[in-house]
């Protein structure tokens, strides 16, 4: 298999295996690589978890427990892109699970990561050449928490029974 060239390298204080295997457990294709340990050398206590590589939907990541002094901020996120609002409201339902929701489709975890939780229609219908429909869908699409795909379908169809 080919090394990846970039790999996402995530700063936790010292949840990173508990993390991981979350994560992995969200998504198909998803799995634990590898769990490196702390060595007499440190810093971390000899025989704790350092890094924990794993993949997600076949993207490669590195989880770190680096300690306090670092957290993760908005202005990185990862999204996602849903077939379908089952399985938005899945992973909605799961990643908000000890963590917090957010606007526009956007949510924090337990661990403090942000997700964008999309259902590929909102990229459809906001791609559409007619500016006016596209418009009422973002309009829809800002009041909204979890993305609601039905709110978005009636929205972009809302001028035309005019």
């Amino acid at each position: 298999m080919a090394q990846q060239k970039i790999t996402p390298f995530l700063w936790f204080d010292d949840r990173a295996e508990e993390a991981a295997e979350f994560y992995t457990s969200l998504f198909p294709d998803s799995r634990i690589l590898e769990t490196q340990r702390y060595g007499e050398a440190g810093p971390g206590v000899a025989g704790t978890v350092m890094t924990v590589s794993f993949e997600l939907s076949g993207q490669r990541y590195v989880a770190l427990n680096g300690g306090p002094l670092f957290h993760f901020t908005e202005a990185v996120s990862f999204e996602v892109d849903c077939a379908d609002q089952a399985e938005v409201d899945e992973l909605w339902a799961r990643l908000t699970d000890g963590g917090e929701e957010s606007a526009c489709g956007w949510l924090k975890d337990r661990f403090g990561l942000s997700w964008q939780i999309v259902p590929r229609r909102l990229t459809e219908l906001l791609a559409d050449p007619d500016p006016v429909k596209a418009a009422r869908v973002m309009k829809s699409m800002l009041t909204m928490r979890k993305i609601d795909v039905q709110a978005l379908e009636d929205a972009y169809a809302a001028g035309d029974a005019a």
